[in-house]
Parts: C-alpha cells; structure tokens; sequence
C-alpha cells in the first residue's frame, strides 16, 4: 500500500483529509506538521507494520475517538500539549479567552492569574508562555487531569502553580479569574458525539450554567479590586452568563467573539474589595 492508498483507505472510512493525514504521519512516526513531506512523498510504499497501525487508528476514528487521542497530542495557542481520555481536547475557540486575558494582563506587573478547570492545563500554560513575569495557578478537581496538566508543564518548562480543588475552594486573590468550565445542558443532542470525553468535564446541570453560577458566586471574594473575571460559555449562553455577572455585582460586563464569530467567552470587572 502505498501514502496515497492509504489516505484513500481513510477517505472511504468518511474521515476527514487532515485527520487521516495526521493520523498517517502519526503511524510513520512523522510530526504532524509534516504534511508537505506526505504529499511530496504519496508514491511511497507504507511498511506493513505501519499500515496496520493507521488502519487501527482509522477505524478508531471512524468510531468517534478524537484524533488528539490518537495520536496523543494537540497543539493550543502555539504550545503542543500531550492530551489524552483523561481531559478534554483542547479547543481552537478557547484561544479567545486567552488573547482577551492577555490584553487585560497587558499593563499590569508580574499579575496574578487563576485557571480553574485546568484540565490539559491550556489555558495556564499559554498565558504562562506568553507572560513569563505573571503568577499563574492551574486548579482542578480531578487527580487525573492535573497529571496531565504537570506532565505538560514540566514538558514545556512553564512553573505553572497546579493545585487540586473544586473551583475557588481554598483559593487566594488574583487579578484575574479566568475557567472554561462545564457548560453543557445534561439534555445536549451533542453529547453522543463526546462521548470519548470526560463527561465531567462537559456537563453543568439542566441548563448548563450550574458550574458558571458557582464560579460567578465565589469570583468577588477571590479578586483584588479592579481585577477580572472571564469565562467561556456555550454558542447560545452569552446573555445569560452577562445577566450572573451583572448581577452579582461586576461592571464593564461584555463578551468576546470567537473566530466564527460566536460570543464564545464573557468576563466583568470587579472594583469592590470582596
């Protein structure tokens, strides 16, 4: 079989171009970012060994399996970060949040900043990559996921601060609170679709917004004055979390557009001393 056979192979399975050519350079040993050389190299014959490995990871994929699990790895905001069942895949659209934490970050020295619901550790580790001076935390709840989140600092050589807690339990003050927590109503028609995900990780109650509440609760007694809290939501929550932040007290509410230009995060400033 050759490089193109087997892309074709992936092709009549109904996945995705990119994802059967990273999964190919995955099996060949390849950095993903080597797709010219795959295509410069199709007539090439794919040993055997290596075609039953593709093979393999095309029909897991074909199940449903994210291809960051496949292949173990998914970049994020520059970073490449090792990903597996035990957190959830980084998300293009959560890069929102951290170019918006950075341009409030942007005139304050060495600032303090909070993750909650670390998970892979994304969010942390690229404001930490982009702000050497700043003093990040990476809180979550799950043993598991800070495992991961550790083995990708130590990876990248970013003094993260990981500790184990649900949300602002046992928390300090910041100057900026930021979280993609759960937000996923428990009654989603998407879910089937992430079922090779932490559900724990996904789902927030009826409505989606449990875990939100909780955070926008508890954010004032954590934040120093004129600090931040930023959040990111579902496509449809954007109102709502606006309508949690302003009534618990925050000003300067509002909400940033991802790329597909979805309200994708929503953040407000607090000016009292909580």
């Amino acid at each position: 079989m050759r490089l193109k056979d087997a892309l074709a192979a992936a092709a009549a399975l109904g996945i995705a171009r990119l994802d059967a050519q990273l999964l190919l350079l995955h099996a060949l040993g390849q950095p993903g970012s080597a797709r010219a050389w795959l295509i410069a190299h199709d007539d090439d014959t794919l040993p055997a060994a290596r075609e039953a490995h593709f093979l393999a990871l095309c029909d897991r994929r074909a199940a449903g399996e994210p291809v960051a699990y496949l292949t173990g790895e998914k970049e994020f905001f520059g970073l490449p970060l090792q990903v597996d069942a035990r957190v959830l895949v980084p998300r293009p659209d959560t890069e929102t949040l951290v170019e918006w934490s950075l341009e409030l970050a942007r005139d304050r020295l060495a600032p303090r900043i909070v993750d909650l619901g670390t998970g892979s550790g994304a969010i942390a580790l690229a404001l930490q990559s982009a702000r050497r001076d700043a003093r990040v935390e990476a809180v979550d709840r799950s043993p598991a996921a800070l495992a991961v989140a550790a083995m990708n600092a130590l990876r990248l050589g970013l003094a993260v601060a990981l500790r184990q807690a649900r949300w602002l339990e046992g928390a300090g003050r910041y100057d900026l609170i930021v979280s993609n927590p759960p937000y996923v109503a428990e009654s989603d028609a998407h879910l089937p679709g992430l079922r090779h995900e932490p559900r724990e990780a996904l789902v927030a109650g009826a409505d989606g917004l449990d875990d939100l509440r909780i955070i926008v609760a508890a954010a004032p007694a954590h934040l120093e004055p004129g600090g931040w809290l930023l959040l990111e939501h579902g496509w449809e929550q954007a109102a709502a979390v606006r309508a949690l932040l302003a009534a618990a007290g925050f000003t300067a509410v509002a909400s940033r557009r991802d790329l597909a230009g979805i309200e994708r995060c929503s953040g407000g400033r607090w000016l009292e001393l909580g």
